[in-house]
């Protein structure tokens, strides 16, 4: 008898098999027990095998388990063609950078702040510093600068009303220029109080007689002395800045003649222009110290 794969053969007798003759020989007990050791040797050795390979299965299963999760195919496993590029990994899978308490920068000093009080309007102030070089240039129009002056006694140069209006006002100084063009002339006066406030309120208080007196020399002739002549009143800051513009052969200005006009409008703007650049200027120096 033989334990093949197949089970038991049966030995060849043609169409009409005879069942299997058996022996009366008495069996080889030594050599089945031999035999019989010698399967139980190979049984206990398979076992042996078959744990040791049953033990590697389940550490291969763990293994596998821990790699796809759940079944999910994760990065590690698929093909670096399948990965997603930079662009596709959302912002968050990576770890926060460092954060920093959100700052600004201060707010820019206002010029308007240095040149409303004298305490901190304290820049060199004449009127060379002010109206500086020897012409001015307006667009197109170039202005020949003449003469220049500057006094303490702000009424001495003032006309009609306007040295009353000084005077209440506590005026510090009155700073005069005069540019000419074309035989039309004009003087610029700036009286300096201490605050804006007195600046101001000189300039409410003036009326249509308030003019700032003309300042001829320096090849500019008198005018607008007895003349009829156009004025303007302004202020800004601690400054109240005055323009009177007419022709210096004495004749009348009227409604008609533009020239006079912006001539006086010209040199009202440039004022203004140098006081706001005076208070831009100690602004800057402030923010740097």
């Amino acid at each position: 008898m033989s334990f093949g794969q197949g089970g038991p053969q049966w030995g060849s007798g043609g169409s009409g098999s005879q069942p299997p003759r058996w022996s009366n020989q008495s069996p080889d007990w030594a050599a089945l027990a031999e035999a019989s050791e010698t399967r139980n040797r190979r049984r206990k050795w398979l076992l042996i095998v078959g744990g040791a390979l049953a033990t590697v299965a389940v550490g291969t299963a763990v293994a596998m388990a821990m790699v796809s999760g759940d079944g999910e195919d994760q990065a590690g496993n698929r093909p670096a063609s399948e990965l997603p590029t930079s662009g596709d990994i959302p912002a968050g899978s990576s770890a926060p950078g460092p954060s920093f308490a959100a700052t600004s920068a201060p707010p820019p000093l206002d010029p308007k702040d240095f040149i409303g009080n004298v305490q901190k309007d304290t820049a060199p102030l004449a009127p060379d510093l002010l109206f500086p070089g020897s012409q001015l240039t307006m667009g197109e129009t170039v202005y020949k600068k003449g003469a220049m002056a500057s006094t303490k006694n702000c009424a001495s140069a003032a006309q009609g009303t306007l040295g009353a209006v000084l005077t209440k006002n506590d005026c510090t100084r009155l700073m005069r220029v005069t540019y000419a063009k074309d035989g039309v002339a004009v003087t610029v006066g700036v009286a300096v109080f201490d605050t804006e406030g007195k600046a101001l309120k000189a300039k409410n208080d003036a009326d249509g007689k308030s003019v700032v007196q003309s300042l001829s020399g320096e090849g500019v002739a008198t005018f607008c002395r007895s003349a009829i002549c156009r004025s303007t009143t302004n202020s800004y800051g601690r400054y109240t800045y005055f323009t009177v513009a007419g022709f210096t052969n004495g004749k009348d200005v009227t409604q008609k003649d533009s020239k006079v006009f912006t001539t006086g409008d010209d040199l009202a703007e440039f004022t203004f222009r140098q006081i706001h650049r005076r208070g831009e200027a100690q602004a800057s120096a402030a923010a740097n110290q």
